[in-house]
């Protein structure tokens, strides 16, 4: 049983996270943008540029929940290895509660509810939901096996595992007697954009990832073996998880293994993202303090702001009201590029939404901190 003493830490602050988050939550803008604005004639799947978009676009989601899952369990497990996880784990479950909170806010459509009409839209579950739900999930696992490291590591991967090779048997789930308050969490059949599986599943393979930084990252040569092992990974679950699950299918007869290798785009997805990981870890000497960087530290407030801007949360005035599905691809391109340009002056000038959201957080720990 490892104790927190005995892990020796990796203490350099890990930029190439924030330059991923960045390209992540960039990736979003534009394709949110694009995707809503977009008049459906332009949408040709005939067409090499516009599968280029559509498959890059894929990538985004991926990338989100496996960095959150992998930023979030590294500092708490860090935490617990200096010696004291306590405070972190408050604010983890805080913070998942909090982003959980702000999902569902951004649904709200004021002048609606002032009018007596309440929108079951309300109840759509969308990615913001989903990452707090698997923060809370994630320190529930910490909090069960911090003490035994490698155990920790192994449950993470199994879980990442299971979610994606049991997707055939959750992919139509309906939940037609479960309130949907609960079964949006589970089921798309009433507008969720996300549900928590597969996409904790990511998580999870963050989260062991984060593992493998924290137990090995004082090592030599430590970058240099991570960089080639996302790369060689990564291609293989692109080019080969789909031969592995029809081999493992031959071999042991389960049925299940057969159906998740012909829809197997949760592991391929994995892989994009493990790729793009080790571009960025590949480049991170050139991102320390760039702009890159300082757009990973705020993709919150452009979260909201993207939300707010486009989809018209709150007064219902969005950029969708007036131009959904309508503009030509010259447009639209030239439209994303603004609009991130827009997002991004806002976030960093004017909206405060990270830094009030921290200060927040440390105010509540502070005061529901136990007396030493």
């Amino acid at each position: 049983m490892p104790q927190p003493n005995q892990i020796k830490l990796q203490t350099n602050r890990l930029y190439f996270i924030d330059a991923v988050r960045a390209f992540a939550i960039l990736m979003m803008l534009q394709g949110h943008f694009i995707d809503t604005l977009l008049a459906p004639i332009y949408r040709d799947t005939n067409n090499l540029a516009f599968n280029i978009w559509t498959y890059f676009r894929g990538v985004t989601a991926p990338m989100f929940f496996t960095i959150s899952g992998l930023v979030f369990t590294y500092l708490l497990s860090r935490a617990y290895a200096k010696g004291d996880d306590k405070l972190r784990i408050k604010k983890g479950v805080f913070r998942g509660l909090l982003l959980i909170a702000i999902g569902y806010s951004l649904r709200i459509n004021i002048f609606s509810w002032l009018s007596g009409y309440f929108n079951p839209y309300f109840f759509v579950i969308d990615v913001l939901q989903c990452i707090g739900l698997s923060l809370i999930f994630l320190v529930g696992l910490h909090m069960l096996f911090k003490k035994h490291s490698y155990l920790f590591s192994t449950v993470l991967f199994v879980i990442g595992c299971i979610c994606f090779i049991s997707e055939p048997l959750y992919r139509n789930l309906t939940l037609e007697n479960v309130p949907k308050f609960i079964a949006n969490y589970m089921t798309k059949s009433n507008g969720s954009v996300f549900t928590i599986l597969p996409w904790f599943g990511y998580s999870a393979f963050g989260a062991f990832i984060s593992t493998v930084f924290l137990r090995h990252g004082h090592r030599d040569r430590f970058k240099t073996l991570t960089i080639i092992s996302f790369f060689a990974v990564g291609f293989f679950l692109i080019f080969g998880s789909t031969s592995l699950l029809l081999s493992l299918y031959d071999i042991s007869g389960i049925q299940l293994l057969e159906r998740s290798a012909n829809y197997n785009y949760l592991f391929i997805r994995l892989g994009d993202a493990l790729i793009i990981f080790g571009i960025f870890y590949s480049l991170e000497r050139f991102l320390k303090q760039s702009i890159i960087s300082k757009i990973g530290e705020k993709t919150l407030s452009i979260y909201v702001i993207h939300f707010i801007l486009l989809y018209g949360s709150f007064i219902g005035f969005g950029l969708k009201r007036f131009f959904n599905k309508a503009l030509t691809p010259t447009e639209a391109i030239i439209g994303a590029l603004l609009f991130i340009l827009v997002v991004c002056f806002i976030a960093f000038h004017y909206a405060k939404t990270n830094a009030f959201l921290y200060k927040l957080i440390r105010k509540v720990m502070d005061k529901i901190k136990p007396n030493d």
